[in-house]
């Protein structure tokens, strides 16, 4: 099975923190147990999310340019990103980044303690042209809705060179088939666009500018949220070292064509 429901925004969490872990912890035990007592050989996907780390990504030798962060080129997690040795402890979460923390180590318990076939992946920004993107999350589908809906999008912070790594739907689903194919219990992995397919906020901007013939409209606010990450792009080599057969179908600009498209058969 593939457990995907969640209540994904750090402000709403803020707001209404029992629902949300309510949501988000108690109900991804609750699938866990029902697996565990009726069908224990299945295989059990949690989309968990590079929340988990809290702000530690924040602590990296960043360095600002033109229009993005990068980490020092000196760091071990500039080639390929940042992989899952990163601790989740001692940061500063948000209450929806606390709530998967609590649900990402419950699935890994379920596979190392009970032996099910559980794993663990840790997103950066999911996307495609499916996504109904808002304000608070979905960032990528949110900026195309804004062009082509006259609205104006927020930057929050950072001067909006904060880096997200972004993949697409169809090959996060490729992912989960390869480990359907061959589980392993207990499984834990950063899976994101990576190198192969990241860009800052204000890179996008002017990538669906460009590609759509749509101005967009923006207004900076110079306050980021809590817990939101400067510098994100995931480190995937780990589950490419276990499913050696799977790799990426789309790249950004491919992903953004698509999901223009789609705005335009509205």
């Amino acid at each position: 099975m593939v457990h995907a429901a969640a209540q994904p925004s750090h402000d709403w969490a803020a707001r209404e923190p029992a629902t949300d872990f309510g949501v988000n912890s108690v109900g991804t035990l609750n699938l866990l147990e029902a697996t565990r007592r009726y069908c224990p050989q299945a295989a059990f996907i949690f989309t968990s999310t590079n929340k988990v780390y809290g702000d530690t990504p924040n602590r990296l030798p960043l360095i600002e340019h033109d229009t993005r962060w990068e980490v020092d080129p000196s760091h071990r997690f500039a080639s390929h990103g940042i992989d899952d040795s990163m601790s989740i402890d001692q940061s500063l979460h948000s209450l929806f980044g606390a709530s998967k923390v609590a649900a990402d180590v419950l699935v890994q318990e379920y596979g190392r303690y009970f032996g099910l076939n559980t794993a663990v992946f840790r997103g950066g920004c999911l996307t495609g042209p499916a996504h109904s993107g808002a304000e608070l999350h979905g960032f990528l589908a949110y900026l195309v809705r804004c062009a082509f809906e006259n609205r104006t999008y927020t930057i929050f912070g950072y001067a909006g060179k904060q880096v997200r790594d972004n993949i697409h739907s169809r090959d996060l689903v490729d992912a989960f088939w390869h480990y359907v194919g061959q589980p392993r219990p207990g499984a834990v992995y950063n899976m994101g666009g990576g190198r192969h397919s990241n860009c800052s906020v204000i890179e996008a901007i002017g990538m669906i500018r460009d590609m759509s013939g749509r101005s967009l409209k923006t207004e900076y606010v110079d306050k980021a949220r809590a817990g939101d990450h400067i510098w994100w792009i995931s480190d995937v080599r780990r589950f490419r070292e276990d499913y050696p057969d799977w790799s990426y179908a789309y790249d950004l600009e491919k992903t953004l064509a698509e999901m223009i498209d789609a705005f335009r058969d509205l």
